[in-house]
């Protein structure tokens, strides 16, 4: 098995360029002084379908041959990769069949279908996506993007971290969210061409440690789906080629709770005007429990995304 290398998110950039945003890097005066660090915010909550995740769909997407493209594609997702291949489909011309959980959340179903995607939705606690996703691609005959584990999309999300140390220079810590560990994973490579002194952190929800646990363990921990509110990140393992990126260029996977997730998203509302998801909270706020660390440094967050049902957004919000 062959890595994807910062070559390779060196590529995916030319080939997303003019059809991904480049979202920008916003800065919070209030942040900077309540943890005594400089904080530069990478905002893929304003990127196409709001979450990074349209970069690696489409990166992916775009290198298919002229049989690939009649057939389409299909993917399995709880909402932010599912709109991000079926608008990245959609650009180019191509059928979509997306694989989404009954209880994803509604704006995401909406949205993919939106995007003019096919959906077929299954139970996420009794049935097993992975496998329904196979077997509707060969029946079909559609090439499947997965999620996360895949070079092409790996290197796709890789370029958000690039942007950013194009834009700020060198860090002294990046935090990102780890769901599968396609966005930590090609962070990683990003950061080691472009800040090698840079610490890299993946955080996940506390109640869905796997890829801490699997970084632990030297090797790939599996574990049952984790209720968390952070829907974008409820995988049950890390990848082959993400965890084998992780383990060797990530310094560690840290972890918050959904009550720190909570605050982190207050935060952006009260003090940045931003709506961003659970799951797009979960580097702030890992950072943030990791005050000591970053007292004093350059600190870079990828927001991760902004996709989030009003209503469940206004009820989190509510919490007290």
């Amino acid at each position: 098995m062959q890595l994807p290398t910062y070559d390779d998110v060196v590529a995916a950039a030319a080939r997303i360029q003019g059809h991904a945003h480049h979202t920008p890097v916003l800065r919070s005066a209030t942040a900077d002084a309540r943890w005594d660090a400089q904080f530069f915010f990478k905002c893929e909550n304003f990127q196409r379908m709001g979450a990074f995740k349209f970069r690696g769909a489409f990166n992916a997407l775009s290198k298919f041959d002229a049989t690939q493209r009649q057939a389409g594609a299909i993917a399995f997702s709880s909402g932010n990769h599912a709109q991000a291949v079926a608008l990245s489909a959609r650009l180019l011309g191509m059928p979509a069949l997306i694989v989404m959980p009954q209880d994803a959340p509604a704006a995401k179903l909406a949205a993919t279908r939106g995007y003019g995607a096919e959906v077929v939705l299954y139970d996420r606690f009794t049935e097993d996506r992975e496998a329904l996703t196979l077997r509707l691609a060969v029946e079909r005959g559609m090439t499947l993007i997965p999620p996360y584990d895949h070079p092409d999309v790996i290197a796709g999300q890789g370029t958000a971290a690039k942007e950013l140390f194009e834009e700020t220079g060198p860090l002294d810590r990046l935090y990102m969210c780890t769901g599968g560990g396609g966005l930590t994973s090609g962070s990683a490579l990003a950061a080691r061409a472009l800040a090698p002194q840079c610490k890299v952190y993946g955080v996940e929800p506390e109640a869905g440690n796997d890829g801490q646990q699997s970084l632990r363990a030297g090797r790939i921990v599996h574990i049952p789906v984790p209720k968390t509110i952070a829907d974008g990140a409820q995988t049950q393992h890390l990848g082959a080629y993400t965890f084998g990126i992780i383990r060797r260029d990530v310094d560690d996977i840290l972890t918050a709770t959904d009550a720190q997730l909570v605050e982190a998203m207050r935060f952006f509302a009260e003090r940045m005007k931003m709506v961003v998801e659970p799951t797009g909270c979960l580097a702030f706020a890992g950072a943030c429990t990791d005050a000591a660390a970053i007292k004093g440094a350059r600190v870079g967050v990828i927001i991760s995304g902004g996709n989030v049902d009003l209503a469940r957004y206004a009820e989190l919000l509510a919490t007290r």
